[in-house]
């Protein structure tokens, strides 16, 4: 597969381009982004579909200067993609030979079965594992949605539901009974199956999960895989349909350039939540564009990562971590000292792989500077370890990370992101354990020269060296748990 790829996503509202680097065989990383809010199917719905000369102009002039954009990365592919504003218009082909003609681009025009399978293949592989969920995509002219049980998608649908649409159709006639009508019409066609959780993609859906999380002064600055409860939803979509005017909508902190279109997003959401039952949502960043590449990507795997591989902990494995076998020493020896130790200190054994990870990771930030590597290294997890990862294991192997080697968390720390962490007693002790893991490779052996055991409140480290730098480096640090203690037999 090509090193660096570009792909175009023409939508109803907006056309989109991203770039992505490989870095190894299943390693990406999110290169560059860019979007304009075209609108190319502006009047369409009005006109029967048809195209309108100047939102197609735009859409042209948007195509060229991404096309520019995809050269000066020297990407050695490229592959664009439109959805239903092109896929219904009567007069496509006038537009798909202009720009075939003039910018030597072939667009390919996608059913609304594989864009639904786009977007779900993208949130089967690069959110957090889900059972029995269903992803929706609010376009401009049509809503997609499939089925996904863990990597599993099925029961791809698309319906002629769209935010453009509705607003033309409908919203514009203040025919809100007509919408209502319209909507439960196309819904019929919802699979049926047992549904915990709705993951919701798209720019209506982000829009939403970002207001929320405004309100709710939610502590990550992150979207893709932000999570919530069922009520907050439905009592926020009630709100929403509810706002007067524009200044209503500020108040929940829509942007304004969504506020001739949100409502009818709204609307799609709240008649889709009463016909199925939820438990809570998830918030996708990633969507067509992502399951295109992955398409591409995975094509030999059946469009799915290998078990137990994760991309984002491998790119910054490739692109950060400059002394792997070292990096190793800490991950195999921070388990076993998890595995020593964690009964005692009262430490569940789910967060066994969290402190794993950190460990694997935490040499990370040195690769940007070297005195300044712990919050290097936070700040990179934070913002790269992000497909697969709920909010909270993001935030709890950071925070690992950024007091490493050092004192334990801060109070300000623990209750800015009291959410999204374990008790402060469990936060502190794996932060030790990380510390502790540290400073017994502080000589940085070839191979692991000491055993470890643990008897009564001690752990026991048996070498045949001195290791003068390690029991150094482990005096200094602090540990809650006062009767814990760190022998060395030599």
């Amino acid at each position: 597969m090509a090193k660096r790829v570009a792909i175009i996503d023409i939508g109803s509202n907006s056309v989109r381009m991203v770039v992505y680097e490989k870095v190894s065989r299943f390693a990406f990383h999110l290169l560059y982004e860019e979007k304009s809010k075209v609108r190319i199917s502006e009047d369409a719905y009005k006109h029967k579909g048809m195209l309108q000369e100047i939102p197609m102009q735009r859409t042209f002039d948007a195509l060229s200067d991404f096309l520019q954009i995809s050269h000066s990365f020297k990407t050695t592919k490229l592959l664009c993609v439109a959805t239903s504003a092109l896929r219904d218009a009567p007069n496509k082909k006038d537009f798909l030979q202009k720009v075939k003609q003039n910018l030597k681009l072939n667009i390919k025009i996608i059913s609304g079965e594989k864009e639904a399978y786009y977007g779900a293949i993208a949130c089967a592989n690069l959110l957090p594992k889900q059972e029995k969920a269903l992803s929706i995509d609010i376009g401009g002219g049509s809503t997609e949605l499939a089925y996904i049980d863990e990597q599993n998608v099925s029961q791809t649908l698309s319906l002629k539901l769209g935010t453009v649409r509705l607003k033309e159709l409908y919203f514009d006639g203040d025919d809100i009974e007509g919408a209502i009508q319209y909507i439960d019409s196309q819904l019929e066609y919802l699979p049926n199956e047992k549904i915990q959780t709705l993951i919701g993609i798209g720019g209506t859906f982000r829009a939403i999960s970002r207001s929320i999380m405004k309100r709710e002064n939610y502590p990550l600055n992150k979207l893709h895989a932000y999570e919530y409860d069922y009520l907050t939803f439905k009592k926020f979509i009630k709100e929403l349909l509810s706002a007067k005017s524009n200044k209503d909508l500020k108040t929940l902190f829509i942007n304004s350039n969504r506020y001739d279109v949100i409502k009818p997003g709204a609307l799609i959401l709240q008649r889709v939540i009463q016909k199925v039952n939820l438990k809570k949502i998830i918030t996708s960043g990633v969507g067509v564009r992502e399951g295109v590449y992955l398409s591409d990507l995975l094509r030999n795997s059946k469009h799915k990562f290998p078990h137990n591989y994760n991309t984002s902990v491998r790119y910054l494995m490739d692109s950060y971590v400059q002394d792997k076998q070292f990096a190793n020493h800490l991950n195999v020896l921070s388990k076993r000292v998890f595995d020593l130790s964690a009964e005692y200190l009262q430490i569940d054994v789910k967060y066994r792989y969290h402190l794993a990870l950190a460990a694997k990771l935490y040499c990370a930030g040195s690769n940007v500077h070297f005195y300044s590597q712990n919050k290097h290294t936070y700040y990179l997890i934070q913002s790269a370890l992000e497909y697969g990862f709920t909010h909270q294991d993001i935030m709890l192997i950071s925070t690992l990370t950024k007091y490493a080697k050092s004192k334990l968390p801060s109070s300000t720390h623990l209750q800015l992101y009291k959410v999204l962490l374990p008790k402060e007693r469990v936060t502190k002790a794996l932060s030790y354990l990380l510390s502790l893991t540290i400073a017994l490779l502080s000589h940085k052996p070839r191979n692991i020269d000491f055993e470890l055991t643990f008897s009564k409140n001690t752990l026991h480290v048996n070498s045949q060296q001195k290791l003068y730098l390690a029991q150094e480096s482990v005096a200094k640090l602090k540990c809650e748990h006062q009767e814990f203690r760190i022998k060395f037999n030599s």
